[in-house]
C-alpha cells in the first residue's frame, strides 16, 4: 500500500484561547479524504509555566469540541518526548495542538514516482503566512 507524505503541524493558542474553528476545518479535510489523522497531542502551560500534555481523546469535548471525535490511526505516535520538545518553546499561559497527518491526496503522486523508478530528492514546505506576505 502506498501512502502519502506525513506532516506534523503545530497550532498555537496564545493565552489558551480556543474558538472552536480549528476542529471543523480538520474534520472537513478528513471527510474529503485529503488527509488522514495519525495522532493528535495537546500541550499547554499555565501562567506559572507548568506544562501538561494530554491525548486529545482525554480533553473532553468542552475544551476542544470536535477534536475528540476525530479518529487517529497511530495513537501514541506523538509522545511525551514531542510534548517536552514543544514545551521548551511554548510561552507561559498558552497551548499548542500537534497534528500528525498523512497527505492522502499525494498517494497517487507517490505511486507514480515509485513506478517511474524516480526518487524525491527534497521536499520544501513554504508556510501560508510567508506566501501571504509575498502576495501582499
Amino acid at each position: 500500500m502506498v501512502s502519502g507524505p506525513v506532516d506534523i503541524v503545530i497550532i498555537g493558542f496564545p493565552g489558551n484561547k480556543f474558538t472552536g474553528k480549528v476542529a471543523p476545518a480538520i474534520a472537513e479535510l478528513v471527510e474529503n479524504n485529503t488527509i488522514r489523522i495519525l495522532d493528535l497531542l495537546f500541550v499547554s502551560t499555565d501562567e506559572a509555566g507548568t506544562i501538561s500534555a494530554l491525548r486529545v481523546q482525554d480533553l473532553g469535548s468542552d475544551l476542544q469540541p470536535g477534536l475528540v471525535e476525530l479518529d487517529t490511526f497511530m495513537p501514541g505516535a506523538l509522545d511525551e518526548h514531542d510534548a517536552q520538545e514543544l514545551a521548551e518553546d511554548l510561552p507561559a499561559n498558552s497551548s499548542a495542538l500537534l497534528v500528525a497527518f498523512e497527505n492522502v491526496w499525494a498517494a497517487k503522486f507517490v505511486a507514480a514516482i515509485q513506478e517511474a523508478e524516480a526518487v524525491v530528492i527534497d521536499q520544501i514546505r513554504i508556510p501560508a503566512s510567508a506566501v501571504a506576505e509575498l502576495l501582499a
